[in-house]
């Protein structure tokens, strides 16, 4: 599974609550706590209404990071003004404080879609590192 932006959230979602079904992921510039990324768009306060603010984690891969078992690459630049970089931080935490599998690799001074040329092909080419380290001794 790979994606950035949604496709990230999509990704690090479908890795928290079906490691079975994916064997590695590639999460770019995904929002994985939706409390945190809320706070971008307009007044959103997380204690202001409980009920919101509980579904919002509950629709979060950090939600079900305990069932993540499958190994994944986050790449983000840390000047995303769209994702905040907290979410990458964050989850890499997480996944560092249960043994799960995960490399991470940031761009400095690069926006949510990389401004540079060569930054999208450096995210490309250690995906496709990635993913050929991870699912090469698959069963086809």
């Amino acid at each position: 599974m790979w994606g950035g932006s949604y496709g990230g959230y999509l990704t690090a979602l479908a890795l928290a609550r079906a490691s079975d079904l994916f064997a590695a992921g590639v999460d770019l510039h995904g929002v994985e706590d939706w409390n945190l990324e809320l706070q971008n768009w307009g007044s959103y306060n997380p204690l202001a209404d409980p009920a919101v603010a509980n579904l919002a984690w509950e629709s979060s891969p950090l939600a079900s990071v305990k069932t993540w078992k499958s190994p994944v690459l986050l790449i983000q630049g840390d000047d995303d003004r769209n994702v905040q970089f907290a979410n990458t931080v964050r989850l890499a935490e997480a996944l560092r404080a249960q043994g799960t599998s995960f490399e991470e690799h940031v761009f400095p001074n690069e926006i949510h879609g990389f401004l540079l040329y060569r930054d999208w092909i450096t995210a490309y080419t250690l995906g496709a590192r990635f993913f050929n380290h991870y699912l090469k001794d698959l069963p086809q």
